[in-house]
């Protein structure tokens, strides 16, 4: 069958300046979080490669743009580093950042590539973070004059903005779980740091429309659907307030304006919820979304919990529920994660019945694989399991926009091989293989297969 998509879908990549720029302590940048936390704690990172070893894009990024023409990209998102533009946070520019990044622009458009500039991906500016960093509404306010800095200097040509990526993961990294900077484990801090967020985000929001530049705003969430073990009410149960957690308390604001009342009831029972201040749902509401990024790369199974919670123990969202591991399910053995196609139909249904279908793309969706040298044959890596990967999630998406989802386009992550957190380059996920030693660049052959794909606008499949 062939898997024909739109006219104008967009086709690309994306990926972020703390994980490709490199130079992360130069060209008049200053340190982030993860600067700061890796030289603190290097051993928390693997090999302990840090923030300054990334994929070289400061130096490399006329090449890089060519291969992304190479692959056929019409689109492609990457962020602009706050600490990297505005080195105290508030106040001045660095001119040498503007530079780049107006440069980086010019040279993507000439290459026919729309850019999608997103603002914020989990790289906090050290002096922000000393101030408290989304815990202080003074850093909401100073984001937003940054947001708007950018909107000023280069929205005459970026007509896709958004303000986040997956903002819920600086919330559960750094707040609840401890695999990110601050490292707190304090759901209350967790929630006001979730909710500053989405106060930062309306507020760039009105300040974005203020301008007229004719150009749309939107944020970018990781979606994970909550799939219940069975159709027991306990499990369901579990399932929802999952969901409430992890999906809804970014997708409702995003998408409605509002907070859903059972998460809000949820939260007000134990003592957790954030302070508010007059002023605030209305903000809120200004802050709705013209288009949803969407990232996709695993379920979440859920089922009830079996035991007590300890009362002593920091209150956590798994004090409503457990992970379940469903037999017989498909992994990403590298990663640890459950591969599941459909989950990405399900997303898109769940927006069109649910959601007032909104204008939506897939921005990020990914397979990491360890150790992929041992792939390659001929000086290539053979990852058919990526392209087969990519194929199968799109014949999904395909469904999806059949049966009349608003879904635009499909961006992979990643375009080049780049650095991932604490995980530095363990997993590779770009079409293209970066040499951390030469820094040389080599087409994957998944990379062929995009490239292919994105030209004649769709595939051949089962």
């Amino acid at each position: 069958m062939q898997y024909q998509f739109p006219d104008n879908f967009w086709w690309g990549s994306a990926s972020s300046a703390p994980q490709t720029e490199g130079h992360s302590l130069s060209g008049g940048k200053s340190a982030t979080i993860w600067d700061h936390w890796f030289a603190r704690q290097p051993s928390r990172f693997h090999q302990q490669v840090g923030p300054a070893e990334t994929s070289g894009f400061y130096q490399h990024w006329r090449d890089d743009i060519a291969l992304l023409k190479q692959l056929n990209h019409n689109t492609f998102r990457t962020s602009i580093s706050w600490a990297r533009l505005i080195p105290q946070g508030r106040g001045e520019l660095n001119p040498q950042a503007v530079d780049f990044y107006q440069q980086m622009i010019d040279e993507m458009l000439a290459q026919g590539i729309t850019p999608f500039i997103n603002l914020f991906h989990f790289d906090m500016p050290l002096v922000m973070q000393q101030q408290g960093g989304w815990e202080n509404r003074e850093v909401v306010e100073a984001y937003a004059e940054y947001a708007d800095k950018c909107f000023q200097l280069f929205g005459d040509r970026v007509q896709h903005w958004f303000t986040f990526n997956e903002p819920i993961v600086p919330v559960e990294g750094g707040y609840l779980y401890d695999f990110h900077y601050p490292n707190v484990v304090d759901f209350k801090r967790a929630a006001t740091v979730a909710y500053h967020t989405m106060l930062a985000h309306a507020l760039a929001v009105k300040k974005y429309r203020r301008r007229q530049q004719g150009g749309e705003i939107g944020i970018i969430l990781n979606l994970t659907p909550s799939y219940a073990r069975s159709g027991n009410p306990a499990d369901q149960q579990a399932a929802n307030i999952a969901d409430l957690m992890f999906n809804r308390s970014f997708l409702d604001p995003a998408l409605r304006g509002e907070y859903p009342q059972q998460l809000v009831e949820l939260l007000a029972q134990h003592g957790q919820l954030p302070e508010c201040q007059p002023g605030d749902s209305e903000l809120l509401e200004a802050g709705i979304v013209d288009l949803l990024g969407i990232n996709y790369y695993q379920p979440r199974r859920i089922k009830c919990r079996d035991s007590l919670v300890n009362p002593d123990s920091p209150f956590m969202p798994e004090w409503f529920f457990d992970h379940y591991e469903m037999p017989g399910r498909k992994m990403n053995p590298y990663r640890g994660w459950e591969i599941y196609e459909p989950g990405i139909y399900d997303i898109l249904t769940n927006l069109r019945q649910n959601y007032g279908n909104p204008r939506c793309f897939i921005s990020e969706n990914g397979m990491g694989v360890e150790n992929e040298g041992r792939f390659a044959q001929a000086g290539q890596i053979q990852d058919d399991y990526r392209i087969d990967f990519v194929r199968e999630h799109l014949q999904w998406v395909h469904r999806g926009i059949a049966e009349g989802s608003n879904c635009l386009g499909y961006h992979m992550w990643t375009f080049i091989d780049n650095w991932s957190w604490c995980n530095a380059y363990k997993n590779r996920y770009g079409f293209v293989q970066l040499d951390l030693q030469t820094q040389q660049r080599s087409v994957k052959k998944s990379g062929e297969w995009f490239a292919r794909t994105a030209s004649e606008n769709g595939f051949s499949g089962q």
